[in-house]
């Protein structure tokens, strides 16, 4: 299989390319060899470039403040920051970006998109995402966190946990019961909520890493105005499975870059422990080989559809299987090369919280050791391996429930 962009496109990858070599660092080796205080000035920095040079939001149409960029355009974009090991914003904006902001220009009012679009673009407006509840994980539509009409506001009362960055946001998109409970996924809206005010509770949740990226969230008699609603009321879950369709399947173009990033940081760690000439290693890393061509190869699809204008479907939920089933055995072979080695934590732990270490990241065993750590949530958060099986063989292949 051959695989060619449009010739056309390849003066917007030469500015692309351009704008890396005038604003990257010229000892530049990638984000994943920050750490500390280094690493966040660098992301708070960085955005603001991207920012004032129309690189935040590329994709979204000009009017709400984006750059007005073609599909195509993106993916290629995405493709050139990878590989420059250069991050496209900051943590957060994967929540206020790449999902709450996608889903309000397919759910939002005008008068939302107006409203809040430019002010993720600027920075103002940091969010983070409330969906699982302590009693509601897999099974989403059980939540219990109610929101009840006083007026001209909502009022809510519930506990979300696993809130990601949770700690750095100022408001929340949260799902919310306006129904009974009997009710289940018609009973659900998706409210915009500032967190700034009395009734709410942040409490971090340490990991096994040592980071503390996850949050508990309590809402006390939390209020929201009455248009906060995305969609429509007791419409929350459409909603809710839009974003997570932007969830699972927008990784496709950069995802197999990070994870082939990652493979050659293995191999250079196998050469550097004398185990690449290992007859067993030799085999495992031939056999992540290729499923890190594969992945990639699941990427093009989903890129093509893309590209057609065609919606982000249950399709997304395999891709989702590859990627967090991968993280995890590149990560346990990692550790089989690093032998006695893996016992003791030695230099740079992760920066990042999930699917795979920076690009860029040491060799460092920390690394590695933080990486299998991260590794075992990826087939549980964002849909666990077991419900997204479930998907593709009812959605997808029309099997039986």
């Amino acid at each position: 299989m051959h695989i060619a962009y449009p010739t056309e496109i390849d003066g917007f990858r030469d500015r692309i390319r351009t704008f890396l070599g005038d604003h990257l660092p010229a000892d530049w080796q990638g984000i994943g060899r920050l750490e500390g205080d280094d690493y966040w000035s660098f992301l708070a920095d960085w955005r603001t470039t991207l920012r004032e040079n129309g690189l935040i939001a590329v994709h979204w149409p000009t009017a709400y403040g984006g750059g007005g960029f073609s599909p195509l355009e993106q993916v290629v974009m995405a493709e050139e920051f990878a590989r420059a090991k250069a991050p496209t914003g900051v943590p957060n904006d994967g929540f206020g970006i790449r999902l709450l902001g996608n889903t309000l220009l397919n759910w939002g009012t005008e008068e939302q998109k107006q409203h809040l679009l430019p002010r993720i673009i600027s920075g103002e407006d940091v969010w983070c995402q409330g969906y699982s509840e302590p009693g509601s994980g897999s099974d989403l539509a059980s939540l219990r966190t109610r929101a009840e009409r006083d007026g001209d506001q909502w009022v809510i009362n519930g506990q979300k946990i696993w809130t990601t960055w949770g700690q750095d946001a100022n408001h929340i998109f949260i799902l919310c019961r306006t129904g009974t409970l009997e009710s289940r996924h018609r009973g659900i809206s998706f409210l915009l909520c500032p967190l700034d005010q009395p009734g709410v509770d942040m409490r971090p949740i340490r990991q096994a890493t040592g980071l503390a990226d996850f949050n508990e969230v309590f809402f006390t008699d939390v209020r929201c105005p009455i248009d906060s609603v995305v969609g429509g009321v007791d419409n929350g879950w459409r909603v809710a499975m839009t974003l997570l369709g932007y969830e699972r399947g927008e990784d496709a173009a950069v995802l197999p870059i990070h994870f082939r990033a990652t493979y050659e940081r293995l191999v250079e760690t196998a050469r550097l422990h004398g185990r690449h000439e290992d007859p067993v290693i030799r085999q495992k890393l031939a056999a992540l080989h290729s499923r890190v061509s594969i992945m990639q190869w699941l990427g093009y699809r989903s890129i093509t559809g893309w590209l057609k204008g065609e919606e982000i479907g249950p399709e997304s939920s395999i891709f989702k299987n590859v990627w967090s089933e991968l993280a995890q055995d590149q990560a346990d072979v990692a550790l089989e090369v690093l032998g006695a080695h893996a016992l003791e934590e030695r230099g740079r732990a992760p920066m990042a919280a999930f699917q795979t270490d920076d690009v860029g990241a040491p060799l460092d065993s920390a690394a590695w050791i933080g990486e299998r750590l991260i590794s075992l949530a990826g087939t549980i958060y964002a849909g666990s391996s077991e419900i997204q099986r479930n998907i593709i063989a009812e959605q997808v292949l029309g099997l039986p429930r």
